[in-house]
């Protein structure tokens, strides 16, 4: 496929969205020449902001519905990686992509290929493909190698950034970061078009059971990421058991994070104290075997100890990229975070709050309680996706205050703490009336954090969207 074989092809985008991957694909190709249909189940309204993206292009609507005709006509179907691949729509469909697999498909006949880092896992992608692309820009910036650095990096996939937004600026040296999803690498399969010079897996939760049934369906998308290295490429993961089999059936390099030192002979990188309050230590494989190196500082500008388990993941793929060690910890010294990931966004009277709503599983949820040194004012609890909450329930015994949301993940973290005697206040219909009872106790010094561990169907378009209310709600209710 080349860049110029859309025009007057009839393309239909299944799935328009808020942003991302739909908008974007319809944007392309479009501009390319592609006689483009969009379908959507939601209606004009919900979907007025992207429509208005589209205004100078020629796009016929279907939405509010799916049309068989459609999908029967299309000469090829670019899928949101949320709609399931055994809709019978699709069924109907001559050729199916999405932004990701053509992204990928059409970097395969540009002169010069991007180097793509890959990144999944089950949390910790944002933090790690985000830190990832922090430092490479920071190297492609500063020019911090011999000679001049050329080429600029670039981040998109599951962190709402389409690739497809970026691949026309495309030029030599450029660096990729490309944070892909189970469900997005799903959509990959059989392709043979995912390459990474780097892979990196983050720690392996359960997530998803609703749709995938069982952990060895989701984890067969995961390994995907992977499929098509080679020895010349890098494979990042835990040294738990779904790390080390990563590792044992990946052609790349090994390269292991650990909260415990590594044994000898072992190459990668340990948080050198299990409280995670001291730097992180990488052992070189490649240019002095067996060396020791500082690679994540002991300070981070986001607590905890999975953030620090985040960027030393990060920092072992640049390592193995050829960034050198002191440039890469110095980096990650100034990685402010991403949005909605225990996002420090506002302070008032000595009272600190953050915004943590991409955490949508239970141990994610957590892992952010037990990130602040002085136990926070939790608010958690959503719609439920088929996990087990006890991981929540034992860490809400820390916070200094539990509040509710509404959902059916809620009904069942509420057994388990009514079951261990636990206080909470909720459950809650909205954020505003969580945050107006939280006000009533908070005193200074305090934290608090929005950290559901649920999905934010129900309540909220999708977790972002809750973010977001969750903001405008503390600024306008805590002054």
């Amino acid at each position: 496929m080349k860049k110029d074989d859309f025009s007057g092809m009839k393309v239909l985008v299944m799935g328009l969205g808020l942003s991302g991957g739909g908008l974007e694909s319809a944007r392309y190709l479009a501009s390319k020449g592609a006689e483009l249909t969009v379908t959507d189940l939601r209606d004009e309204t919900l979907l007025a902001a992207s429509i208005q993206e589209l205004k100078d292009f020629h796009v016929r609507y279907v939405l509010g519905r799916h049309e068989m005709e459609d999908f029967r006509n299309a000469d090829l179907v670019v899928k949101n990686p949320g709609v399931r691949p055994d809709s019978p729509y699709l069924k109907a469909a001559r050729k199916i992509e999405t932004d990701i697999s053509l992204f990928l498909d059409l970097c395969l006949n540009l002169n010069e290929q991007p180097r793509i880092s890959a990144v999944t896992g089950t949390k910790g992608k944002s933090s790690t493909s985000s830190a990832l692309h922090w430092v490479l820009e920071h190297f492609h910036k500063l020019g911090d190698c011999p000679g001049n650095c050329p080429g600029k990096a670039y981040i998109g996939g599951n962190i709402k950034i389409s690739p497809l937004s970026f691949l026309d600026q495309l030029e030599k040296g450029d660096d990729v970061v490309l944070e892909l999803s189970s469900w997005q690498l799903g959509d990959l399969r059989g392709k043979n078009t995912l390459k990474p010079r780097a892979a990196v897996l983050t720690p392996i939760l359960r997530d998803h059971l609703d749709r995938y049934g069982s952990m060895d369906s989701y984890i067969a998308d995961k390994r995907l990421i992977y499929e098509n290295q080679s020895e010349k490429d890098v494979t990042v993961a835990e040294d738990d058991d779904w790390g080390r089999s990563f590792h044992r059936e990946s052609r790349g390099r090994p390269l292991v994070y650990s909260k415990h030192p590594l044994k000898d002979g072992v190459f990668g990188g340990w948080v050198s104290e299990p409280q995670g309050s001291a730097p992180c230590l990488a052992r070189l494989w490649n240019k002095e075997p067996g060396r020791i190196v500082e690679i994540v500082p002991d300070r981070l500008l986001v607590p905890g100890l999975h953030q620090k388990q985040n960027l030393l993941a990060a920092a072992l793929a640049l390592l193995d990229l050829g960034l050198d060690a002191d440039f890469i910890r110095e980096s990650l010294g100034s990685f402010p975070g991403i949005e909605h990931r225990l996002e420090f966004f506002h302070e008032n009277g000595g009272i600190r709050f953050y915004n943590d709503s991409a955490a949508t599983i239970p141990e994610a949820a957590a892992a952010a309680v037990m990130a602040f040194e002085k136990p926070p004012l939790l608010v958690t609890g959503g719609t439920d996706k088929d996990l087990d909450f006890s991981p929540l329930a034992r860490s809400a015994a820390y916070a200094k205050a539990l509040f509710l949301l509404a959902g059916t993940g809620t009904e069942k973290l509420r057994k388990l703490l009514d079951a261990d005697g636990i206080k909470y206040r909720g459950p809650f219909d909205s954020v505003e009336q969580a945050v107006s009872a939280l006000m009533e106790i908070v005193v200074t010094g305090d934290t608090v954090v929005l950290s559901p561990g649920c999905t934010s169907f129900g309540m909220f378009l999708n977790e972002f969207d809750r973010g977001q209310k969750w903001k405008e709600a503390v600024r306008r209710l805590a002054g």
